[in-house]
């Protein structure tokens, strides 16, 4: 069956914060409609894995939402656009934000004088290579200098030693601000920015060496960017676009069991599960240790933290149990479910209805929508976009 989205919009424009793999963003009305043609009184909607947080922002006016997501950032994403930050925060507030951050580079910059990594004076590739080469080795300094992470784990990786200066500076200043309105857009604005500087493919899994002298001239437009434009811009949208607070909500960082166990009876719970062997945890690792903040031990090339959060959607012999328990949950909560999947997840459709079948028995009737959606790879092969279906799995309670 196929829904007819004609009459369906979204109730505003969501401003954009992240590059976000499998976001629901470009098939936003599909989703919404799979909700709404539920049709039952339900005040709860728990978004369980809330990821970019698109769908809850999407959906404050009509219900309390609760959303969550095993990751820290994505709670800070729905603080960010479930609250009123138009009603909440005056417009000079940048203004006295970029006074306290530019302190806090300076500060850095006098510290250690010593440290200069100019692009300037780069005109081939070996010199190129040999300045990020230099940055790189930073992880192996030791500062005496408080918020330092970025420069010293990620310069010459994802961004530049200047880039990550004034990373470190704005979330120095974002601690400032904890318990007041200010905070969660601060860092919601910061990670746009991170996301549109680094040389990365949109992701962090990992960064781009330089090659040649083509992938070295691509990889300099990213270097030469700023920091600072990129968190203004968006910082000033998010306080005049977001007016309204979600009717209620909450905001957890919960894995999806604990979170389906304390959600509201007669809850509708809206579940977009990883649909491949891809784990978030080190697609975004980055956003976690930004907002943790915790100078973490990393390995590998990409820097990811050692302790990464394994989601059983992501692997083969544990999938069929997650759905199994996912069902189980929502039957024990007599919740409402809306899943979405694809035809290229790691099970598939007539798998789920059969295990749906086993847990639910009779006591909810199915429905599934699908949608044709072009899927972006976000630069993890060759191909950048798949052709798929996608599916709105709608389990209502009778």
């Amino acid at each position: 069956m196929e829904l007819d989205i004609e009459n369906i919009e979204t109730t505003a424009k969501i401003p954009h914060l992240l590059k976000y793999m499998g976001s629901k963003r470009e098939i936003l009305d599909f989703v919404i409609g799979s909700i709404e043609s539920l049709n039952v009184e339900s005040e709860w909607l728990c978004d369980l894995f809330a990821g970019s947080c698109i769908v809850s922002a999407s959906l404050k006016g009509k219900y309390k939402i609760h959303a969550n997501d095993i990751q820290e950032y994505s709670k800070v994403l729905a603080h960010t656009y479930l609250s009123n930050l138009k009603g909440s925060i005056p417009y000079n507030r940048l203004s006295q934000i970029k006074v306290k951050v530019s302190y806090f580079v300076s500060q850095f910059k006098r510290k250690y004088k010593n440290l200069n990594f100019s692009y300037e004076n780069v005109h081939n590739l070996r010199d190129f290579q040999e300045l990020e080469t230099d940055q790189q080795k930073l992880i192996e300094k030791d500062f005496d200098l408080g918020f330092h992470l970025f420069t010293r784990y990620y310069s010459g990786t994802y961004w530049t030693y200047e880039q990550c200066v004034w990373i470190d500076s704005i979330r120095a200043v974002a601690e400032g601000y904890i318990g007041k309105p200010e905070y969660y857009p601060i860092l919601s604005s910061l990670i746009y920015a991170m996301s549109y500087v680094a040389q990365s493919t949109g992701h962090y899994a990992q960064y781009r060496d330089a090659i040649s002298e083509s992938s070295m001239r691509d990889i300099l437009i990213y270097r030469n960017r700023e920091i600072w434009p990129y968190f203004e811009k968006k910082f000033n949208e998010l306080i005049l676009s977001l007016n309204g607070n979600a009717l209620e909500f909450k905001a957890t960082s919960r894995d999806y069991l604990d979170c389906i166990r304390i959600i509201e009876e007669n809850s509708i719970v809206y579940a977009d599960p990883p649909y491949q062997s891809v784990h978030y945890s080190r697609f975004y690792h980055i956003l976690e240790t930004l907002v943790r903040y915790d100078y973490p031990k990393v390995q590998y090339k990409g820097r990811y933290r050692e302790e990464r959060h394994q989601s059983p959607f992501c692997k083969t012999t544990t999938v069929k149990k997650a759905f199994e328990d996912l069902f189980n949950g929502v039957n024990d909560k007599k919740a409402h479910l809306v899943i979405s999947y694809s035809d290229t997840g790691l099970i598939n459709l007539n798998q789920i209805k059969e295990i749906s079948s086993k847990v639910l028995k009779n006591k909810y009737s199915c429905n599934i929508l699908e949608i044709a959606h072009l899927h972006s790879k976000m630069g993890r092969s060759d191909v950048r976009n798949q052709d798929v279906k996608e599916y709105s799995i709608i389990f209502k309670r009778k």
